[in-house]
């Protein structure tokens, strides 16, 4: 090992790891940020006993993580990097005969370990910055510790961390020993200026920078969820900074040396505003900052298994997320945090960040368990196990893509798939375009979507692809030669091929090839998922797209990365997917049925022509579903049908279930049942007849029931005149609306079915003159004040003293008499 190096707070735990990995093969470190572990652990343990000439694997979390720990072991030792100390990347690695540390970025590691099992030469595997809890990290933990445990009992495993549940971990890896490091951590002084959630977030973070940079000395680094906030708030502070002040952004998609120089410490004079996303929160020193403005967010993405689509969506960060961040300001002197949220809002957050396994698209972890040999992961050991659910969705979307059989195995096809370091709908792409001679394009295009901001960050991916071929920058080099390889793996590499990005993308995802709909700028996906554009963008008014990536959530998504795509390479790639069907629809204005032939990809209508609606049982259900839609009053009611309906209802609630429900709720539940077997060969509303749905109602009624229905509920009863008066059952009792000389001379209670009737009373001009359940009663009492008014009112209808005495009448008496 070299010499002498400055001391750092990890060295006061370096005994007890050292001693933990000579008695067991796994222990877990938990040590705060800045306290050394990632540079120091690695070099201190190259001389154990234990290791021998084994190599140590150090795996990182990102890409600008791993060149950082990489140099400056390498500068402990007074090396390059590629000398004892490498570097394992996507983008190009430096390893060489005398490499004893390999830094590796986690993708990297499950690649490596996938070739050899075994892990030949390696002596210990260090998972660095775990608690970011990557869905790599989880994977390549699962295979380390499956490898460890029938492969290789003496390979260590050691999982360090700076936020975590060590006691947890050690469960895992078999009761391993748990190492605490107290760190060193200068004083931070939090400040809270709590934003108005109606701005935008960028415009409060450039105010409270500003306010920082005015009222205290030093660096400032800010923390925002994205690329485009970090753009917005760039150019919001360019203009109010002075020349002493450097603005430098720091995401995942900027170039090495881009990023390197947003690191790097600002000149002496100056101060710097580094601009960055969650990619600060670990594993990096910025020399000179010690103030740290955070937004509280981060951009994380959410896996929609039912649509096979990964959104990237703005949300909270977690509570040790932001810890870690209020934490980069205390590394090497005291600083402040300002934070753009309330203090009590910090007890509101989650405790940890969600660990990826539980929201992602586990394509690529089922096809590299069936590659490791493991049809079911979660008989692997995961902290958390990968969710039933999205197992399910990425095993049957690998069985469509032929990379696995029915028994989860890989497939010859899996095999070619898993030989491409891609996503597998990326893999298939590339691996189907070699059969046409378009390899290096799909390689192309996939080297666009994998590495973000290749080609710039415009949406149309033809556009990214021609600027990504004309990029003649390092990064652009290195993933040209990437792509190149992908090509000759796939079986070709032609450099002439220009195929279009939007048939290649289609390869990937078929589910979304999208067609314009409504509004410009608003297309619908093949799996049903919708997206829109700025009417501004040129795609805006393309009629078919594929889209790649969305951001927003499912009302509200935004394309953000598409390509065009002809009708004439939809039918070609996809004829044996395409479906052509009658469909018949209810139109509400009209209250009629329309029938279309349509042929469709999924949701996408790719063509329409109209049809005679088909005189069948499907069109009449529709239709039944649509006046159900409208409400059942637009049916033809005539007055005996609402009073058969009201009779029926009656009987329902005077004697029970026997008689059937024929109430609103009830008829439109159940519509399909009764109305639409009338509506066979009727295409319209209009042309339902009164008919048809009497017949279609009084089947409802079982037929030892339909010669009950009179006697129990008659539609009329007869008075002492002789005339039929309809009884109305609509209220809760059946009710007689009868003139009151008609009663005369009744000395009992009129009845309908043997039960009593509320009796309504009339004048001769049927106005209303009293109701009655007890017509004796009524003759004897209120009879008196009821004539007393009414016969100065109608003097030619008689109004006698004694109503039970005289004879009914329907008439009125003569003029004269």
């Amino acid at each position: 090992m070299a010499g002498p190096t400055p001391a750092l707070p990890i060295e006061a735990a370096l005994p007890a790891l050292r001693s933990a990995l000579a008695a067991r093969n796994a222990a877990v470190l938990v040590a705060p940020p800045g306290a050394g572990k990632t540079t120091r652990v690695p070099l201190d343990l190259l001389d154990a006993p234990w290791l021998g000439a084994k190599k140590i694997i150090l795996l990182e979390p990102r890409r600008l993580a791993a060149r950082a720990a990489a140099a400056r072991m390498a500068q402990t030792l007074g090396e390059a990097v590629g000398g004892t100390v490498g570097l394992r990347v996507r983008l190009g690695s430096k390893i060489s005969a005398r490499t004893r540390i390999e830094v590796v970025t986690e993708g990297v590691f499950t690649r490596m370990i996938l070739e050899d099992p075994e892990l030949a030469g390696v002596g210990a595997v260090l998972f660095d910055e775990f608690h970011e809890r990557s869905l790599d990290a989880d994977l390549g933990l699962a295979f380390a510790c499956d490898a460890q445990g029938g492969l290789r009992e003496d390979l260590r495993i050691l999982v360090m961390s700076a936020t975590l549940d060590g006691a947890r971990v050690a469960r895992l890896l078999g009761d391993a020993p748990v190492v605490a490091s107290e760190g060193r951590a200068f004083p931070v002084e939090t400040r809270y200026a709590e934003r108005d959630p109606n701005r935008r977030i960028e415009d409060s973070v450039a105010e409270v920078t500003l306010r920082a940079l005015r009222a205290d000395p030093g660096s400032v680094l800010v923390f925002l969820p994205g690329q485009a906030e970090i753009r917005r708030t760039h150019d919001l502070l360019a203009d109010k900074v002075g020349p002493e002040v450097q603005l430098a952004p720091l995401y995942g998609a900027l170039t090495p040396a881009e990023q390197d120089r947003a690191v790097a410490p600002a000149p002496p004079g100056t101060r710097k505003v580094v601009l960055a996303t969650s990619i600060a929160e670990t594993s990096l020193t910025i020399e000179g900052v010690r103030i740290v403005v955070d937004s509280g967010l981060a951009r994380v993405p959410v896996y929609e298994p039912g649509l096979g689509l990964t959104r990237l969506v703005t949300a909270r960060a977690s509570r040790a997320s932001v810890n870690q961040r209020r934490g980069r300001a205390g590394r090497t002197e005291p600083g402040l945090c300002w934070r753009l949220w309330s203090e009590a809002g910090t007890n509101a957050l989650e405790p940890f960040t969600r660990p990826e396994i539980l929201s992602a698209d586990l394509a690529g972890l089922l096809l590299d368990c069936a590659a490791w040999g493991v049809t079911d992961p979660r008989t692997l050991n995961f902290l958390d196990p990968p969710p039933a659910a999205a197992l399910t969705e990425a095993r049957a979307m690998l069985g469509a893509l032929g990379a696995l059989d029915s028994d989860g195995r890989l497939t010859e096809i899996g095999t070619k798939l898993r030989a491409l370091p891609l996503p597998p709908r990326l893999a298939r792409m590339v691996t189907v375009a070699a059969g046409t001679g378009q390899a290096r394009a799909a390689a192309d295009l996939a080297a666009v979507l994998v590495e973000r901001g290749l080609g710039g960050d415009g949406i149309d991916l033809d556009e990214r692809v021609e600027r990504f071929r004309r990029d003649r920058g390092g990064r652009a080099a290195d993933m040209r030669r990437l792509a190149e390889n992908w090509a000759r793996i796939a079986g070709g590499a032609q450099q002439d091929d220009r195929e279009a990005a939007g048939p290649l993308l289609a390869l990937a995802y078929p589910d979304r090839v999208a067609r314009a709909r409504g509004r410009e700028g608003e297309f619908v996906m093949a799996s049903g998922r919708a997206g829109r554009l700025d009417p501004a963008s040129p795609l805006a008014r393309e009629t078919y797209l594929v889209i790649a990536d969305l951001a927003g959530a499912a009302g509200n998504a935004r394309i953000l990365a598409a390509a065009t795509i002809g009708a004439e390479a939809i039918e070609r790639l996809f004829a044996d997917r395409i479906e052509a069907r009658t469909e018949v629809t209810f139109d509400p204005q009209a209250a009629a049925l329309r029938a279309r032939a349509v042929r469709r990809l999924g949701a996408v209508n790719l063509g329409e022509r109209p049809l005679p609606v088909p005189a069948d049982t499907e069109s009449a259900a529709i239709l039944a579903r649509g006046i159900v839609g409208l409400g059942l009053d637009r049916l033809p009611w005539t007055p005996g049908l609402s009073q058969w309906r009201a009779r029926v209802q009656f009987l329902r609630a005077a004697e029970g279930g026997d008689w059937p429900d024929l109430s609103d709720a009830a008829l439109a539940e159940s519509a399909e049942t009764w109305l639409a077997p009338a509506l066979v060969g009727r295409n319209a509303l209009a042309a339902i007849t009164p008919d048809d749905l009497a017949g279609a109602l009084q089947d409802l009624l079982p037929w030892q029931l339909r010669g009950r229905l009179d006697a129990a509920a008659p539609t009329h009863v007869e008075v002492p005149t002789g005339s039929r008066i309809p009884v109305d059952y609509t209220e809760a009792e059946p009710v007689l609306a009868v003139r009151v000389q008609e009663l005369f001379g009744l000395d009992r209670h009129p009845t309908a079915g043997g039960r009593p009737l509320v009796l309504h009373l009339l004048s001769p001009a049927h106005r209303p003159i009293q109701i009655t359940r007890d017509l004796p009663g009524f003759w004897r009492g209120s009879w008196a004040a009821v004539r007393a008014e009414m016969r100065g009112r109608y003097l030619r209808h008689p109004w006698p003293e004694d109503p039970l005495a005289e004879a009914p009448t329907r008439r009125a008496k003569p003029r004269g008499t």
